[in-house]
């Protein structure tokens, strides 16, 4: 083991997942984590111009470090060459909690991400991670599925330009790339403190839509809540169903909202929060199923901290139909909270659960979508023992066992 080591962290897009995870790390770390970070904000840009903003703070921060460990969303080639004299030859990790190559794009061009170049992939972007992975001493994926989506990738990527494309550059990235599963911070979960849920007085709101608040009317309709301090099996109420991705097409809402207008046409009793970031202004296909799915909603927008934690705690079952997932952090906090899931048997969730549950907890298609949630609605006992192992599964996540993952695996890195 190496004495007390220096990493400096890049975070060029620091907000959301990212901030979490770069935060986690540091508070948890053995070495000295020095954070250097711009706003989550103008994505594009911090992939075109933060690297000389990052350079700039070292520069003026960073007197020595022993290892360089950036994200994604840094251009690390042009931070590398910007910082070479003070840097030399100290290595470099990159970790992708994400790519510009596989993240999936609306079919609506004339929205998203893409949406200047109608939905056309802008492969500069793509080609920013493509040049930071040949630059790194080491790649660093937040999952299995994310590194042999990626790598599966890059041939038909490198396809696209005229010549001068050495065929060696994948099979050197593919040296290099390993799996590095994110860090947690799960301790939250456990935290029971009676101060800390937001979500107890009937008819009090926590809900937010983007960053406006919801109407008065909504207010009043939002919450229906029991205590959530009992133990799911002593609750008079109706098993509540979790939604807890991003309000965005590549979590496929509509997906979602049809399979519990199904299960409600079954006459199945269950209750509703649906919380995450909203970065939309009025997505039609929330608006439309909170006016069908009505009394049966307790919660409906984005959850502050507080709030959130109440509502995983509560929760008998989480569900996803994401269309794409690189790790799948909400899922994992629901899990570890004691909910059993339902989720699609493909992108990154066959290696959060166990084999074992793999035939209770993961659906190919909407019948088996529909089935998998009536099963468990109808069965409380098997949902609350599915939810039990499912913690287990997941709690080496928890950064009291990751960070010492990441130090020694780091080390390693510093010494070879």
């Amino acid at each position: 083991m190496l004495a007390s080591m220096h990493v400096t962290l890049l975070s060029a897009y620091h907000g959301g997942s990212h901030q979490a995870w770069a935060e986690g790390y540091a508070r948890n770390s053995r070495h000295r984590v020095e954070i250097l970070s711009l706003p989550a904000s103008f994505w594009k840009w911090r992939m075109h111009g933060g690297a000389l903003s990052l350079a700039q703070q070292l520069e003026e921060r960073i007197p020595r470090t022993d290892l360089v460990l950036a994200t994604d969303m840094v251009d690390l080639a042009t931070f590398l060459g910007l910082t070479r004299r003070r840097l030399g030859d100290t290595k470099s990790v990159l970790y992708l909690h994400e790519n510009q190559l596989t993240y999936p794009l609306p079919e609506d061009g004339t929205t998203g991400p893409m949406r200047r170049q109608l939905g056309e992939r802008d492969r500069h972007y793509a080609f920013i991670n493509f040049a930071s992975m040949r630059t790194a001493d080491r790649v660093c994926f937040n999952s299995a599925f994310h590194r042999r989506e990626l790598l599966a990738a890059l041939p038909a990527f490198l396809s696209h330009y005229p010549d001068e494309k050495d065929p060696s550059w994948i099979r050197q990235i593919e040296d290099v790339a390993e799996v590095l599963p994110l860090g947690i911070d799960l301790a939250r979960v456990d935290d029971t403190d009676p101060g800390i849920p937001a979500l107890r007085e009937e008819g009090r709101t926590a809900s937010r839509v983007g960053d406006r608040t919801a109407s008065r009317e909504e207010d009043r309709t939002a919450l229906q809540v029991a205590d959530p301090t009992a133990p799911r099996e002593e609750r008079p109420t109706a098993p509540l169903v979790l939604w807890s991705g991003r309000w965005e097409y590549d979590k496929d809402p509509e997906a979602f909202f049809a399979a519990l207008d199904a299960v409600a046409a079954t006459g199945r009793a269950f209750r509703l929060a649906v919380c995450g970031a909203n970065p939309r202004q009025a997505p039609r296909e929330f608006l439309e199923a909170r006016r069908r799915l009505g009394e049966r909603v307790v919660h409906w927008g984005f959850a502050e901290e507080a709030a959130y934690l109440d509502l995983l705690r509560r929760a008998d079952l989480v569900v996803s139909t994401a269309r794409h997932e690189f790790f799948g952090i909400a899922v994992c906090e629901a899990m570890y909270a004691g909910a059993a899931a339902v989720l699609p048997d493909r992108l990154s969730y066959p290696d959060l659960v166990p084999a074992k549950l793999h035939g209770d907890c993961l659906y190919s298609g909407r019948e088996e979508l529909v089935e998998r949630l009536c099963r468990l609605l109808d069965e409380p006992a098997t949902t609350r023992h599915i939810g039990a192992e499912l913690r287990e599964a997941v709690a080496g996540f928890d950064w009291r066992t990751m960070a010492g993952v990441y130090d020694t695996r780091f080390e390693e890195i510093v010494r070879s």
